[in-house]
Parts: structure tokens; C-alpha cells; sequence
């Protein structure tokens, strides 16, 4: 499934940083550009010292600046390590990542819940410290990172045909009272129809015309569980059927016909606000994103990262392009009011095209 993550990744970002000049270099020193790090390094005339780019020195005048390839480099011609950012040393948001990576290694294998405080010890940090490092480099504190994989675990091994007390109880969950309290709604559709891919479950769909072309509308009797646009009938169809192999999809029905109707309305009249039911399957971070893209204004837009911000996970910028990227519910959800941080469209499941249509029409009104 396609995500909208190209725009805002640091390895998209690391490749347009353009360092083949000093003036480019020196830059990248006052600005201490993370980007840089370990692509050059840079020495002191007046200092004797040299530095990694992103050192938290004071900013040396351009005169008594140059820069070098290698430590070994600055070295040969005499200049020594600055103490500060130790530029010899791995860089301290290589290592933070790394103990990260650890800790979410160790939840993600462990059969029962791990406690902050044994995860900080086997990963050599404090609870504190591990607390918001965790946070800052995942956007969720490490239990709710727990939660929600142990959520995703439940939904994978439903989805693979397993027992729900057995799935419940090989994704962590000490009983299935404590899956249930957890907040097993996140599933989206209970969970023993998520084993059974749907089936059991009851739902309609209907493809109506719209100005970006034909739109599906498909829902459950809980709410609208798919809007997705497309050119033809039959693939947007197919699509809802992989999607729920088993569910039974009945033909439309007055409730349905108004609610697509509703759904229309929402993109022909241009973001025109819609109370619609929703019935959305998502882990717990997804449904965070979800929540905060309904609270953008229909005319305006945002960015990956400052959605990221809203919901408490600053660093978490990717996980947000991808779970913009596995909405369900077109306009109802509205991603494509997100934008990357210099302005440019950024990806949509739907395709650019329908995506600029929109803004360009929310924008008019």
C-alpha cells in the first residue's frame, strides 16, 4: 500500500542537501545541519581545533574556516579534536538511535510486558532518560509503543487464521479481559471477523461519480469503512474484496445511497463539513493521526511534521506520512490537506492529480 513518506524522509531530505561548495559547507556549520554529519569536518585557525558540522561551539568567522573530509585529514595538518562534539567519536544521535532500536527490539520480542524501569537497565540508560529518548525518536513513550505492538501482533495472527484466544494470548496478553481493556477497538471490526478476514460481517458499497472521477463508498453497520477514488468501477470493487476477502458486500441500500451522497457533496462542493459515521481498522497510532487530520480546516493545510507535533511525536514525521498513506476513508479523513515542509504536494494514495484538484477547489471557495 502506498504511503506518502517520499517527501518527508531523512534520506530523501539527505540527498537534496547540496554540500560540493564551501560557502555550501559553512552553511550547513551555521545552521548545524544534521544532514551533514559525517560527510565533512570542519577546522579553527584560531582554535587549533576541529569539528564535526553540528559541534554546539560558538560560530567561527568564515576566514578562519576549513574543511576536510576525514579526522585524519584535519590531523595531518595539525589540528586536534574538539571535546565538545568529539568528531573521532560515533555522533550522539547515532548512538541515541541505536539504544533506541534496543529498546524496541527488546518490546517487540518479549512474550509479556517489560516494565521502564528493567528496559532502561537492559539498555544502560535511566527510566527517565530512556523515557524521553524513546519519545522524542519514536513518538510514543515506550508502553504505548508496547500496547500498540502487541495490538498489531493480535491483528496479524487473526488475519493468519489463529484462535482469538490464541492470538490474544501469543501477542503478549496476559488474559483476554486485559486485551479487551487495552482497547481492542482499535481493530477496527471485532476481532474474530478480523481472523476470519470479514467474514461474517455485513456490508454494502456502491460507486458513484464524482469531478475526480468514479468514488467508492463502502460501509459496515458500524460506520463508512471505505472511500477510495478511481477511474473504474470494477478495480475500486476488487480492492474493497481483497481488502475483506470474506465479508458479504451487498448492493447499495437507501442508508448507503444518502451517505455516499454525503461523501459527494464533500468533494464536489469542496470540503463542505460532513458528520459521517466512520468504522476505521487502524493500530493506535494511526488512529492518532487520523483524529488530528479531521481537525484541519477544509482551505488550509498543514505538514507531515507539524501533524507529528500535534500529537505529541515530533520525531515520528515518517510513521505519520505512513499512516496518511493507509487512510481508509478519503476526504472523510482528510490527508490530502498535508503537505511536505517546502510546500510541494508529497504523496497521495489517490494519486497527485486529485490531490491538487482538491486544494485548488478548497482553496477557492
Amino acid at each position: 500500500m502506498q504511503t506518502e513518506t517520499s517527501a518527508s524522509s531523512p534520506r530523501s531530505s539527505e540527498s537534496r542537501l547540496d554540500l560540493s561548495t564551501e560557502a555550501a559547507r559553512y552553511e550547513a556549520v551555521r545552521r548545524r545541519d544534521p544532514r551533514a554529519e559525517g560527510r565533512f569536518f570542519y577546522s579553527v585557525m584560531t582554535t587549533g581545533v576541529y569539528c564535526r558540522p553540528t559541534c554546539p561551539a560558538r560560530l567561527a568567522l568564515r576566514e578562519n574556516v576549513a574543511f576536510h573530509d576525514s579526522p585524519d585529514e584535519a590531523e595531518r595538518l595539525g589540528f586536534r579534536a574538539c571535546k565538545r562534539c568529539r568528531p573521532r567519536e560515533v555522533p550522539q544521535l547515532e548512538r541515541h538511535a541505536k539504544v533506541v532500536q534496543a529498546a524496541r527490539e527488546l518490546l517487540e520480542s518479549s512474550d509479556a510486558p517489560v516494565g521502564l524501569a528493567e528496559l532502561a537497565t537492559r539498555v544502560g540508560l535511566s527510566p527517565f532518560y530512556l523515557h524521553r529518548l524513546f519519545k522524542q525518536h519514536v513518538g510514543m513513550t515506550p508502553h504505548e509503543y508496547a500496547s500498540a505492538h502487541r495490538l498489531q501482533r493480535v491483528g496479524e495472527e487473526l488475519r493468519d487464521g489463529a484462535a482469538v484466544t490464541a492470538a490474544i494470548y501469543e501477542a503478549g496478553y496476559s488474559s483476554s479481559s486485559r486485551f479487551y481493556e487495552s482497547g481492542s477497538q482499535a481493530l477496527g471490526m471485532p476481532p474474530s471477523d478480523v481472523r476470519r478476514g470479514g467474514e461474517g460481517v455485513e456490508m454494502r458499497a456502491v460507486v458513484r461519480a464524482c469531478v475526480l472521477g468514479r468514488v467508492l463508498v463502502a460501509a459496515t453497520s458500524r460506520g463508512v469503512c471505505a472511500i477510495a477514488f478511481g477511474d473504474d468501477d470494477a478495480p475500486l470493487l476488487d480492492e474493497l474484496r481483497v481488502r475483506f476477502p470474506r465479508a458479504t458486500v451487498h448492493a447499495s441500500d437507501d442508508a448507503l445511497d444518502a451517505l455516499a451522497a454525503e461523501v459527494v457533496l464533500m468533494v464536489d462542493a469542496a470540503g463542505l463539513a460532513a458528520n459521517i459515521p466512520l468504522d476505521l481498522m487502524g493500530t493506535a497510532f494511526q488512529q492518532r493521526v487520523w483524529r488530528a487530520l479531521r481537525d484541519i480546516p477544509a482551505g488550509t493545510t498543514t505538514t507531515y511534521s507539524e501533524i507529528a507535533k500535534r500529537i505529541g511525536a515530533p520525531r515520528a514525521v515518517r510513521a505519520v506520512g505512513t499512516a496518511c498513506g493507509r487512510n481508509p476513508v478519503a476526504v472523510a479523513v482528510p490527508c490530502h490537506r498535508v503537505l511536505r515542509e517546502d510546500g510541494a504536494l508529497g504523496g497521495y494514495r489517490w494519486g497527485l492529480e486529485r490531490k491538487k484538484t482538491l486544494l485548488a477547489r478548497e482553496r477557492a471557495k
